[in-house]
């Protein structure tokens, strides 16, 4: 693999993180009002329609065939990447504060590293993990003036908000180990408009119980607005993420997960006025230097490329 072909990798990264992070800030503002479900519907049905003129292209021109079992894997992929893990993280967050669930899910990284050296598909290099446990370092020190002026983590209901992130977590960790033979036999942008159209599909079902049809009636246009954002977002930040999973290891994609939380107190302080607190600037070096570390090690195992 070139160089260019890595820096682009890492680039989509970064930008599908940061887009994640600007997520969570519109997130805040609707997860009270919308149901987990019914929110995670709306975004990925949103998602879909911008994906799917340019999906639709892309497969067209490629002049490929996937097999039923490829496209059973693959959506079964989408509906873990989107529905099952958006579900976790939403119905997470409304248990425990945004800057703890933040911090449980950094764990994202370590997980996806521990799950690829165990399948044999990744490996652990000692540069590797000690980007890693750096980048979860920074994304603790950025979370810490949030968690203490929250009291840490004392709520009602014992620990099922934690649970539940760290569920999302694991669940994000599994696909991004398991998408990469996709990914290598198909056009990455069809990948991304199935995996999210299969979702869309599941959440239509599951968001039933939570009266989703009655509930989109309800939003106010405030709401709809970060809802549109926020499904434009997602559209845009998966197709990068599966362009970084397509062409880098699992874990130097899922690292950039540490700019989550950056970008969302960044975002915070210029759009709600939050107060960036100095130890964000210390964070951001510990970020910095867990990314170059992992930037930098030694190539993970590649799997072979099929059909």
């Amino acid at each position: 693999m070139g160089a260019e072909a890595l820096n682009l990798a890492l680039v989509a990264a970064a930008g599908s993180s940061m887009l994640v992070g600007a997520g969570i800030v519109a997130t805040r503002h609707v997860v009270a009002e919308v149901p987990p479900l019914t929110l995670a519907l709306l975004r990925y049905a949103i998602g879909v329609v911008c994906l799917l003129p340019f999906g639709v292209a892309s497969w067209r021109a490629a002049r490929m065939t996937a097999t039923l079992r490829d496209l059973a894997a693959m959506a079964a992929l989408g509906i873990g990447q989107f529905a099952v893990l958006i579900a976790f993280m939403n119905w997470g967050l409304q248990h425990i504060g945004a800057a703890q669930g933040a911090l449980i899910f950094s764990l994202f990284p370590l997980l996806t590293l521990m799950l690829g050296a165990a399948l044999g598909r990744e490996e652990m290099t000692a540069r590797l993990l000690a980007g890693v446990l750096v980048s979860i370092a920074g994304v603790a020190l950025s979370l810490a003036p949030k968690i203490a002026a929250s009291g840490g983590s004392a709520h009602a209901g014992g620990w099922w908000g934690e649970l539940a992130i760290f569920a999302a977590a694991l669940v994000g960790a599994i696909c991004s180990v398991l998408y990469r033979p996709y990914l290598r036999r198909y056009p990455t942008m069809p990948v991304s408009t199935y995996a999210m159209a299969a979702s869309v599909v599941f959440l239509v079902v599951a968001a039933a119980g939570e009266q989703w049809p009655s509930r989109i009636a309800a939003i106010a246009a405030p709401a709809w607005a970060a809802i549109v954002f926020i499904g434009v977002a997602s559209a845009v930040g998966y197709y990068l993420w599966l362009y970084a999973l397509k062409h880098e290891s699992p874990t130097r994609v899922t690292v950039f997960l540490a700019l989550n939380p950056v970008t969302a107190a960044v975002l915070g302080a210029v759009l709600l006025g939050e107060r960036l607190h100095p130890a964000l600037l210390v964070a951001l070096a510990l970020i910095a230097a867990g990314l170059w570390l992992s930037a930098r090690g030694s190539p993970g195992k590649r799997q072979p490329r099929t059909g």
